[in-house]
């Protein structure tokens, strides 16, 4: 969901080969923020048959998920998990079952996906700097590499970049992730980038990588893919496609 448009979620919901997408939302990073969830929904209602689950919220308002969590999730075509602190969304998540039943949604071929926080999560490493220095955190692990977003915005994250191989992603820019293997990297931005990164005594070295411009051309349509968590836009998490992550 970026501000100035719209093209990373197109090509999110292009991947989900349905007409009428389910779409739900998980706002957990912001703390449920009201504005996030308004704003999901101005974005995705007109097309898509948009929800959302609230873990901070006792009064979920109209399209929140009551209980059930399992049944409905599971049921998505695609998961949207939103920006903020993924240190406590993973907490809140795995009080609550939620990191199971993420797991099963991209076993089952859910697309799993988000920006920010919520593309750190599906990685079994991430480079967090909310409320602070960039320090390392253990993700879900669906995705068996290192991730780092805003790695342009926030040039400190590149200096602390200390654990094992992965990819690093700038502003606008997504990785799509077919099961765990990286299919592409797309980006809003004519200039977005993104790197294969590995520690280095000397530093951190830097592959870069194909990066396709969205606003080219609208996004073709992808087929046989379950998205769940990885579309990396720095943004997005990763796209799991059976299971198929999409991380930005």
């Amino acid at each position: 969901m970026e501000k100035d448009g719209s093209l990373l979620d197109e090509y999110v919901l292009s991947l989900t080969d349905v007409a009428r997408p389910r779409v739900c939302f998980l706002p957990t990073a912001s703390g449920d923020a009201d504005h996030y969830v308004v704003r999901f929904y101005r974005r995705f209602s007109p097309g898509c048959e948009a929800s959302h689950l609230s873990l901070f919220r006792r009064d979920q308002g109209t399209g929140g998920v009551e209980d059930d969590f399992a049944t409905h999730l599971l049921a998505q075509d695609l998961i949207y998990v939103g920006g903020g602190n993924v240190v406590s969304m993973l907490g809140a998540w795995r009080a609550h079952g939620l990191d199971v039943i993420l797991r099963k949604a991209w076993r089952k071929g859910v697309i799993l996906c988000g920006p920010s926080a919520g593309s750190l999560c599906w990685f079994a490493e991430a480079l967090s700097a909310f409320h602070g220095a960039p320090r390392t955190v253990q993700g879900l692990g669906l995705l068996p590499y290192s991730n780092c977003v805003h790695y342009d915005a926030e040039p400190a994250r590149r200096e602390e970049y200390g654990m094992r191989p992965g990819f690093a992603a700038e502003d606008g820019v997504a990785l799509h992730f077919r099961a765990t293997r990286l299919a592409a990297a797309v980006s809003s931005r004519p200039d977005g980038r993104a790197f294969r990164v590995k520690p280095s005594r000397h530093g951190v070295i830097e592959k870069p990588l194909h990066v396709d411009y969205l606003g080219a051309a609208p996004p073709a349509r992808v087929s046989g893919g379950t998205l769940p968590a990885a579309c990396a836009r720095t943004d997005v998490a990763s796209e799991s496609v059976g299971p198929e992550p999409v991380a930005a």
